[in-house]
């Protein structure tokens, strides 16, 4: 089994390692306005989103609903917990869950354990989701993941790895290409952060809380 871990770097597992995530990037990049990306960035889209709930159910609110669209854009509905932790929590989480990808696909163990974790958080929002979009999203995810880790476990195609590393570095990107998009390039006023900044203190706007995502998040 090939050691991806980075402790006594590099040797030429850590190197393999390496190279693959910057080949993922620049597969990613060339091919991110076509349809092959599609699936991936509307996962990206869910974990932002799902950051949002994990971060108002720890502020103790309540999730009324989720929806990811086709569109590449999404909603979660809250009642309660804090508002300028939740607010944030789409954007940053994005990165977060990207680089917990990543390390996890080092270890055969961790990646399985992203895996199941991935596959809970796919079949706990079939429940919350609020249109058919997004419980078919998770209902395709869920069958695709299954399918690679029994393929990981019964056969000779050992793939589970670099199916989690790969929506790690597409969450890596997208996170911090979407706070760009949405927050710095073009200002939108219903944005995360637009709304934040109307709810902080500070004299900040949401181009400049979008600033400090993006370095955030970098």
């Amino acid at each position: 089994m090939a050691n991806w871990e980075l402790k006594g770097c590099c040797q030429q597992d850590q190197k393999v390692f390496l190279i693959t995530i910057c080949i993922y990037a620049v597969v990613i990049l060339a091919l991110w306005r076509t349809f092959l990306l599609k699936p991936f960035k509307l996962i990206t889209v869910f974990l932002h989103e799902a950051s949002h709930a994990i971060a108002c159910k720890l502020t103790c609110g309540e999730v009324l609903g989720m929806k990811v669209d086709e569109n590449e854009g999404g909603v979660t509905e809250t009642r309660g917990g804090i508002y300028w932790i939740i607010l944030p929590a789409g954007y940053l989480g994005s990165s977060f869950w990207g680089m917990v990808f990543i390390l996890s696909s080092t270890n055969l163990l961790t990646a399985r354990i992203a895996a199941g974790c991935f596959l809970a958080a796919l079949f706990i929002v079939l429940f919350v989701a609020k249109n058919w979009f997004l419980r078919g999203l998770c209902i395709g995810f869920i069958i695709f993941i299954a399918v690679v880790w029994l393929l990981q476990e019964k056969t000779s195609v050992h793939a589970l790895r670099y199916i989690i590393l790969f929506i790690g570095v597409m969450n890596s990107l997208f996170s911090v290409y979407d706070i760009y998009d949405d927050l710095i390039s073009r200002r939108i006023h219903s944005s995360d952060a637009e709304q934040f900044a109307a709810q902080c203190l500070c004299p900040c706007n949401g181009v400049a809380w979008g600033v400090i995502w993006f370095n955030g998040s970098c």
